[in-house]
């Protein structure tokens, strides 16, 4: 190991967050007996609220009623609210004029009504979608149920594979066009990403529209349907500091006023009679039910409190953590960073990487029970991507956002050196597919109503949410 490794890099260890978030100063018990600040660098799962969004949930929970066709005046404000947080979500993302943006509860929520409205085929068959191998499976199995889905393994460079997207789709308009291609913004296990402006001349050039899963990409960095001509974009809520159960689609209005209706409820319907149904063109045709006002005013404030920031400023702060992340562990013996394309520019705050000896799920855990780090690991649900780049036992994942401060990713660093250097000092066994501490002596929040950790407790876990490697 370098003599490097474990040296604080003064100028990251001082970076401080760009905009506070709730949580940040929640103090975690170690197994050691001590407590430490929580280190959530698991921001790509989900991001914690920003402050701004939490305060913003307080003043408006008071004001919280039914909407649409309510006469009460907390009905007409949280109409208000709602429809207002609508227009404010769509402007953050440059939607267009007769774009529609369509409330969901996530980025697979949204993708899964998207696939119900690519049109059919001329001769009846669904219609035709071309969809990468790098994708989040959110931005996979919709089309492969829901559409005549091809799957296409990128290449070992961005170059490459803008090649071989080219050459697929103009395969396809000689003889079966494809609707739609679809393209994650930026991966959820590298944070790397194709050029957004070129993959939409292309599809466009050869008959195809383009679905971005912005999941990772509108919390990190700016984007605008207008000016790079996506006509599709699907993003969560709970990756953009408002985790209160809201999602978004935004795109044209032609498919999604012709698919069928996401859900067959009220408020989707002009008229139901016992003959048949009159659905809603707009919105309303996907928003059956009673729609989730608190999570669309909290990403719509979410939107507001980014919009609000310099993006040379979030994209600089990031960098400035990513680069970190990367060298520090790149200098560590044994630990490799994963990589998709070797010419990949402007990577958002995701860095994806394995210790050599140790299983991903046993470095989780020591970083947690040990150091009070928060990070993610698995298969990040991209299973053909992982395995496709040798990773089939999966990986460690570690990611940063606008709440996060350069020392959290130091303390990262130093603490992979030590585990590669002196090893875990507590007990560590494989409980129904987790890595836990034997005989966990961290206790739970007071209050929290829970008797133990949920790792402990998991029965079945692995196989009830599917993105843990495979056993052999």
């Amino acid at each position: 190991m370098s003599a490097t490794t474990l040296t604080r890099d003064a100028a990251v260890a001082d970076v401080a967050p760009l905009r506070p978030v709730v949580g940040g100063e929640t103090l975690v018990p170690l197994v050691d007996g001590t407590r430490v600040p929580y280190a959530n660098l698991d921001v790509a799962a989900s991001a914690p609220a920003l402050q701004a969004v939490a305060d913003r949930v307080t003043q408006v929970l008071p004001l919280y009623a039914s909407v649409h066709r309510g006469a009460g005046y907390l009905s007409q404000v949280s109409t208000a609210l709602y429809e207002t947080a609508r227009r404010t979500i769509g402007a953050f993302v440059g939607a267009r004029d007769d774009d529609l943006t369509i409330i969901t509860r996530n980025t697979t929520d949204s993708l899964n009504l998207l696939a119900g409205c690519v049109p059919a085929q001329p001769d009846g068959r669904p219609g035709r979608v071309l969809v990468l191998d790098v994708e989040h499976h959110a931005n996979l199995l919709p089309w492969q149920r829901g559409t005549d889905a091809t799957v296409l393994s990128g290449g070992s460079t961005v170059a490459e594979t803008l090649a071989q997207i080219r050459e697929e789709l103009a395969d396809g308009a000689a003889d079966r066009p494809y609707a739609l291609l679809a393209l994650t913004g930026a991966s959820n296990v590298t944070g790397e990403s194709l050029p957004v402006d070129q993959i939409v001349a292309i599809a466009h050039e050869l008959g195809a529209r383009v679905v971005l899963d912005g999941a990772q990409l509108v919390p990190h960095r700016r984007i605008s349907l207008e000016t790079t001509g996506v006509d599709y974009l699907a993003f969560s809520g709970h990756k953009t500091y408002a985790p209160f159960g809201a999602g978004v689609l935004v795109g044209r209005r032609d498919w999604l006023d012709a698919g069928t209706p996401y859900l067959a409820g009220g408020g989707a319907v002009r008229r139901v009679r016992v003959e048949g149904t009159e659905w809603h063109e707009g919105p309303a045709r996907h928003e059956a039910g009673s729609p989730n006002v608190i999570g669309a005013v909290a990403l719509a404030a979410a939107c507001e409190e980014l919009a609000a920031l310099a993006p040379a400023d979030v994209a600089a702060h990031e960098n400035t953590l990513r680069r970190r992340l990367v060298s520090g562990l790149e200098a560590i013996d044994r630990v490799e960073v994963v990589r998709v394309w070797a010419d990949a520019v402007d990577p958002v705050g995701v860095v994806t990487f394995t210790v050599a000896g140790y299983d991903p799920g046993l470095v989780a855990a020591y970083l947690s029970a040990e150091h009070g780090i928060g990070v993610r690991d698995g298969r990040f649900c991209a299973h053909p991507l992982l395995g496709r780049l040798g990773f089939d036992a999966g990986a460690v994942r570690a990611s940063v956002g606008v709440g996060t401060a350069g020392e959290e990713v130091e303390r990262l660093v130093a603490a992979v050196g030590r585990l590669v250097t002196e090893g875990p000092q507590a007990g560590y066994d494989v409980v129904d597919g987790l890595w836990v501490v034997t005989d966990d002596p961290r206790p739970v929040p007071e209050g929290s109503g829970l008797a133990g950790l949920l790792a402990t407790a998991a029965v079945g876990f692995d196989e009830t949410f599917g993105c843990l490697p495979d056993e052999d």
